[in-house]
């Protein structure tokens, strides 16, 4: 049974995919926050996970070989994170082992959703190197990918909070998600999670990291980037609200249309938060004309000055 689901979700995977693939080459991460709330519909976690690591281990070293100069800059600033993650990583693969499919699946979608929905408002709270919030913040960040396969919305709050360049950001994320999915994966082999549709499931996966990965680093060139990022995760949080709602009514743990209105919230939450951000870019771009100082028309006449 699991088989025959698995071969009639590979087109939509193999779509879903390779989108991620290039949203990830653009923006430094995303992979698995689109990929994962679709997969989540077809696979088990406890199948899922499994073959998101192993493909996600090309994913991180292909990003790693891209961004490869900026690393000697950031290593260490990431440091002390990266090891508070490692053992969250072993808490999350025993949780992983124990809990059942569909309270993953939960509770996936209910810790995702507000992170991605801080990413599309564009949260900024400046963090200083060493700040006490990265150490625990690393602890959960390895608890979350572990059981997901999911960090990057954390993950790159932390790191967009922290003033870091473009080329250094990718860097950061790259380095820090090569050494989760690594070591994720041999905890994942220690305890035997991989099964034969876990692995073929990395296979068709690969691909579309090989292709996406470079096609989204080229079209990053061609737009701007924190616009795209914004639409990205908006996207991303009407994808984790339908997968929310699924459950839900697949559940009944809402009667009838009820259970959908989860994605209404978001949808319109989105509208508002783009609506906001593309206003306030407009006005950037075409200020306002100053009325005293405008050329044509003369200093405008107030009250005062006609009396």
């Amino acid at each position: 049974m699991l088989t025959a689901a698995l071969d009639g979700a590979d087109p939509t995977l193999i779509g879903v995919a390779l989108a991620a693939a290039m949203v990830n080459g653009a923006i430094g991460y995303g992979f698995s926050t689109l990929l994962v709330p679709v997969a989540l519909l077809f696979y088990p976690s406890q199948v899922l996970n499994p073959g998101l690591v192993l493909a996600e281990i090309a994913l991180n070293l292909l990003s790693v070989v891209l961004n490869r100069r900026a690393i000697p800059r950031i290593y260490r600033r990431i440091l002390p994170m990266l090891l508070c993650s490692l053992p969250g990583i072993g808490f999350g693969i025993l949780f992983l082992k124990s809990a059942s499919a569909d309270g993953l699946r939960l509770g996936t979608f209910l810790v995702l959703l507000p992170l991605v929905l801080l990413q599309a408002a564009g949260l900024r709270r400046p963090l200083r190197d060493k700040s006490p919030v990265e150490l625990p913040a690393g602890f959960a960040i390895g608890v979350l990918y572990s059981c997901t396969t999911i960090s990057g919305p954390p993950l790159g709050l932390l790191l967009n909070n922290q003033g870091l360049a473009q080329d250094d950001f990718r860097a950061a994320m790259s380095l820090f998600r090569v050494t989760q999915s690594v070591v994720t994966s041999l905890g994942y082999l220690a305890l035997s999670l991989y099964s034969p549709p876990s692995v073929r499931l990395s296979l068709h996966i690969l691909p579309c990291i090989l292709i996406g990965i470079p096609l989204g680093r080229l079209l990053l060139r061609s737009i701007d980037a924190e616009s795209f990022r914004r639409l990205c995760m908006a996207f991303d949080a009407v994808l984790i609200s339908f997968g929310l709602c699924r459950l839900l009514a697949l559940k009944r743990l809402l009667p009838g249309p009820l259970a959908y209105t989860p994605m209404a919230v978001v949808a319109a939450l989105n509208l508002l938060l783009l609506y906001s951000y593309f206003a306030k870019r407009r006005l950037q771009r075409f200020p306002p004309s100053n009325p005293i100082s405008d050329p044509i028309s003369g200093p405008a006449l107030t009250k005062e000055s006609a009396r």
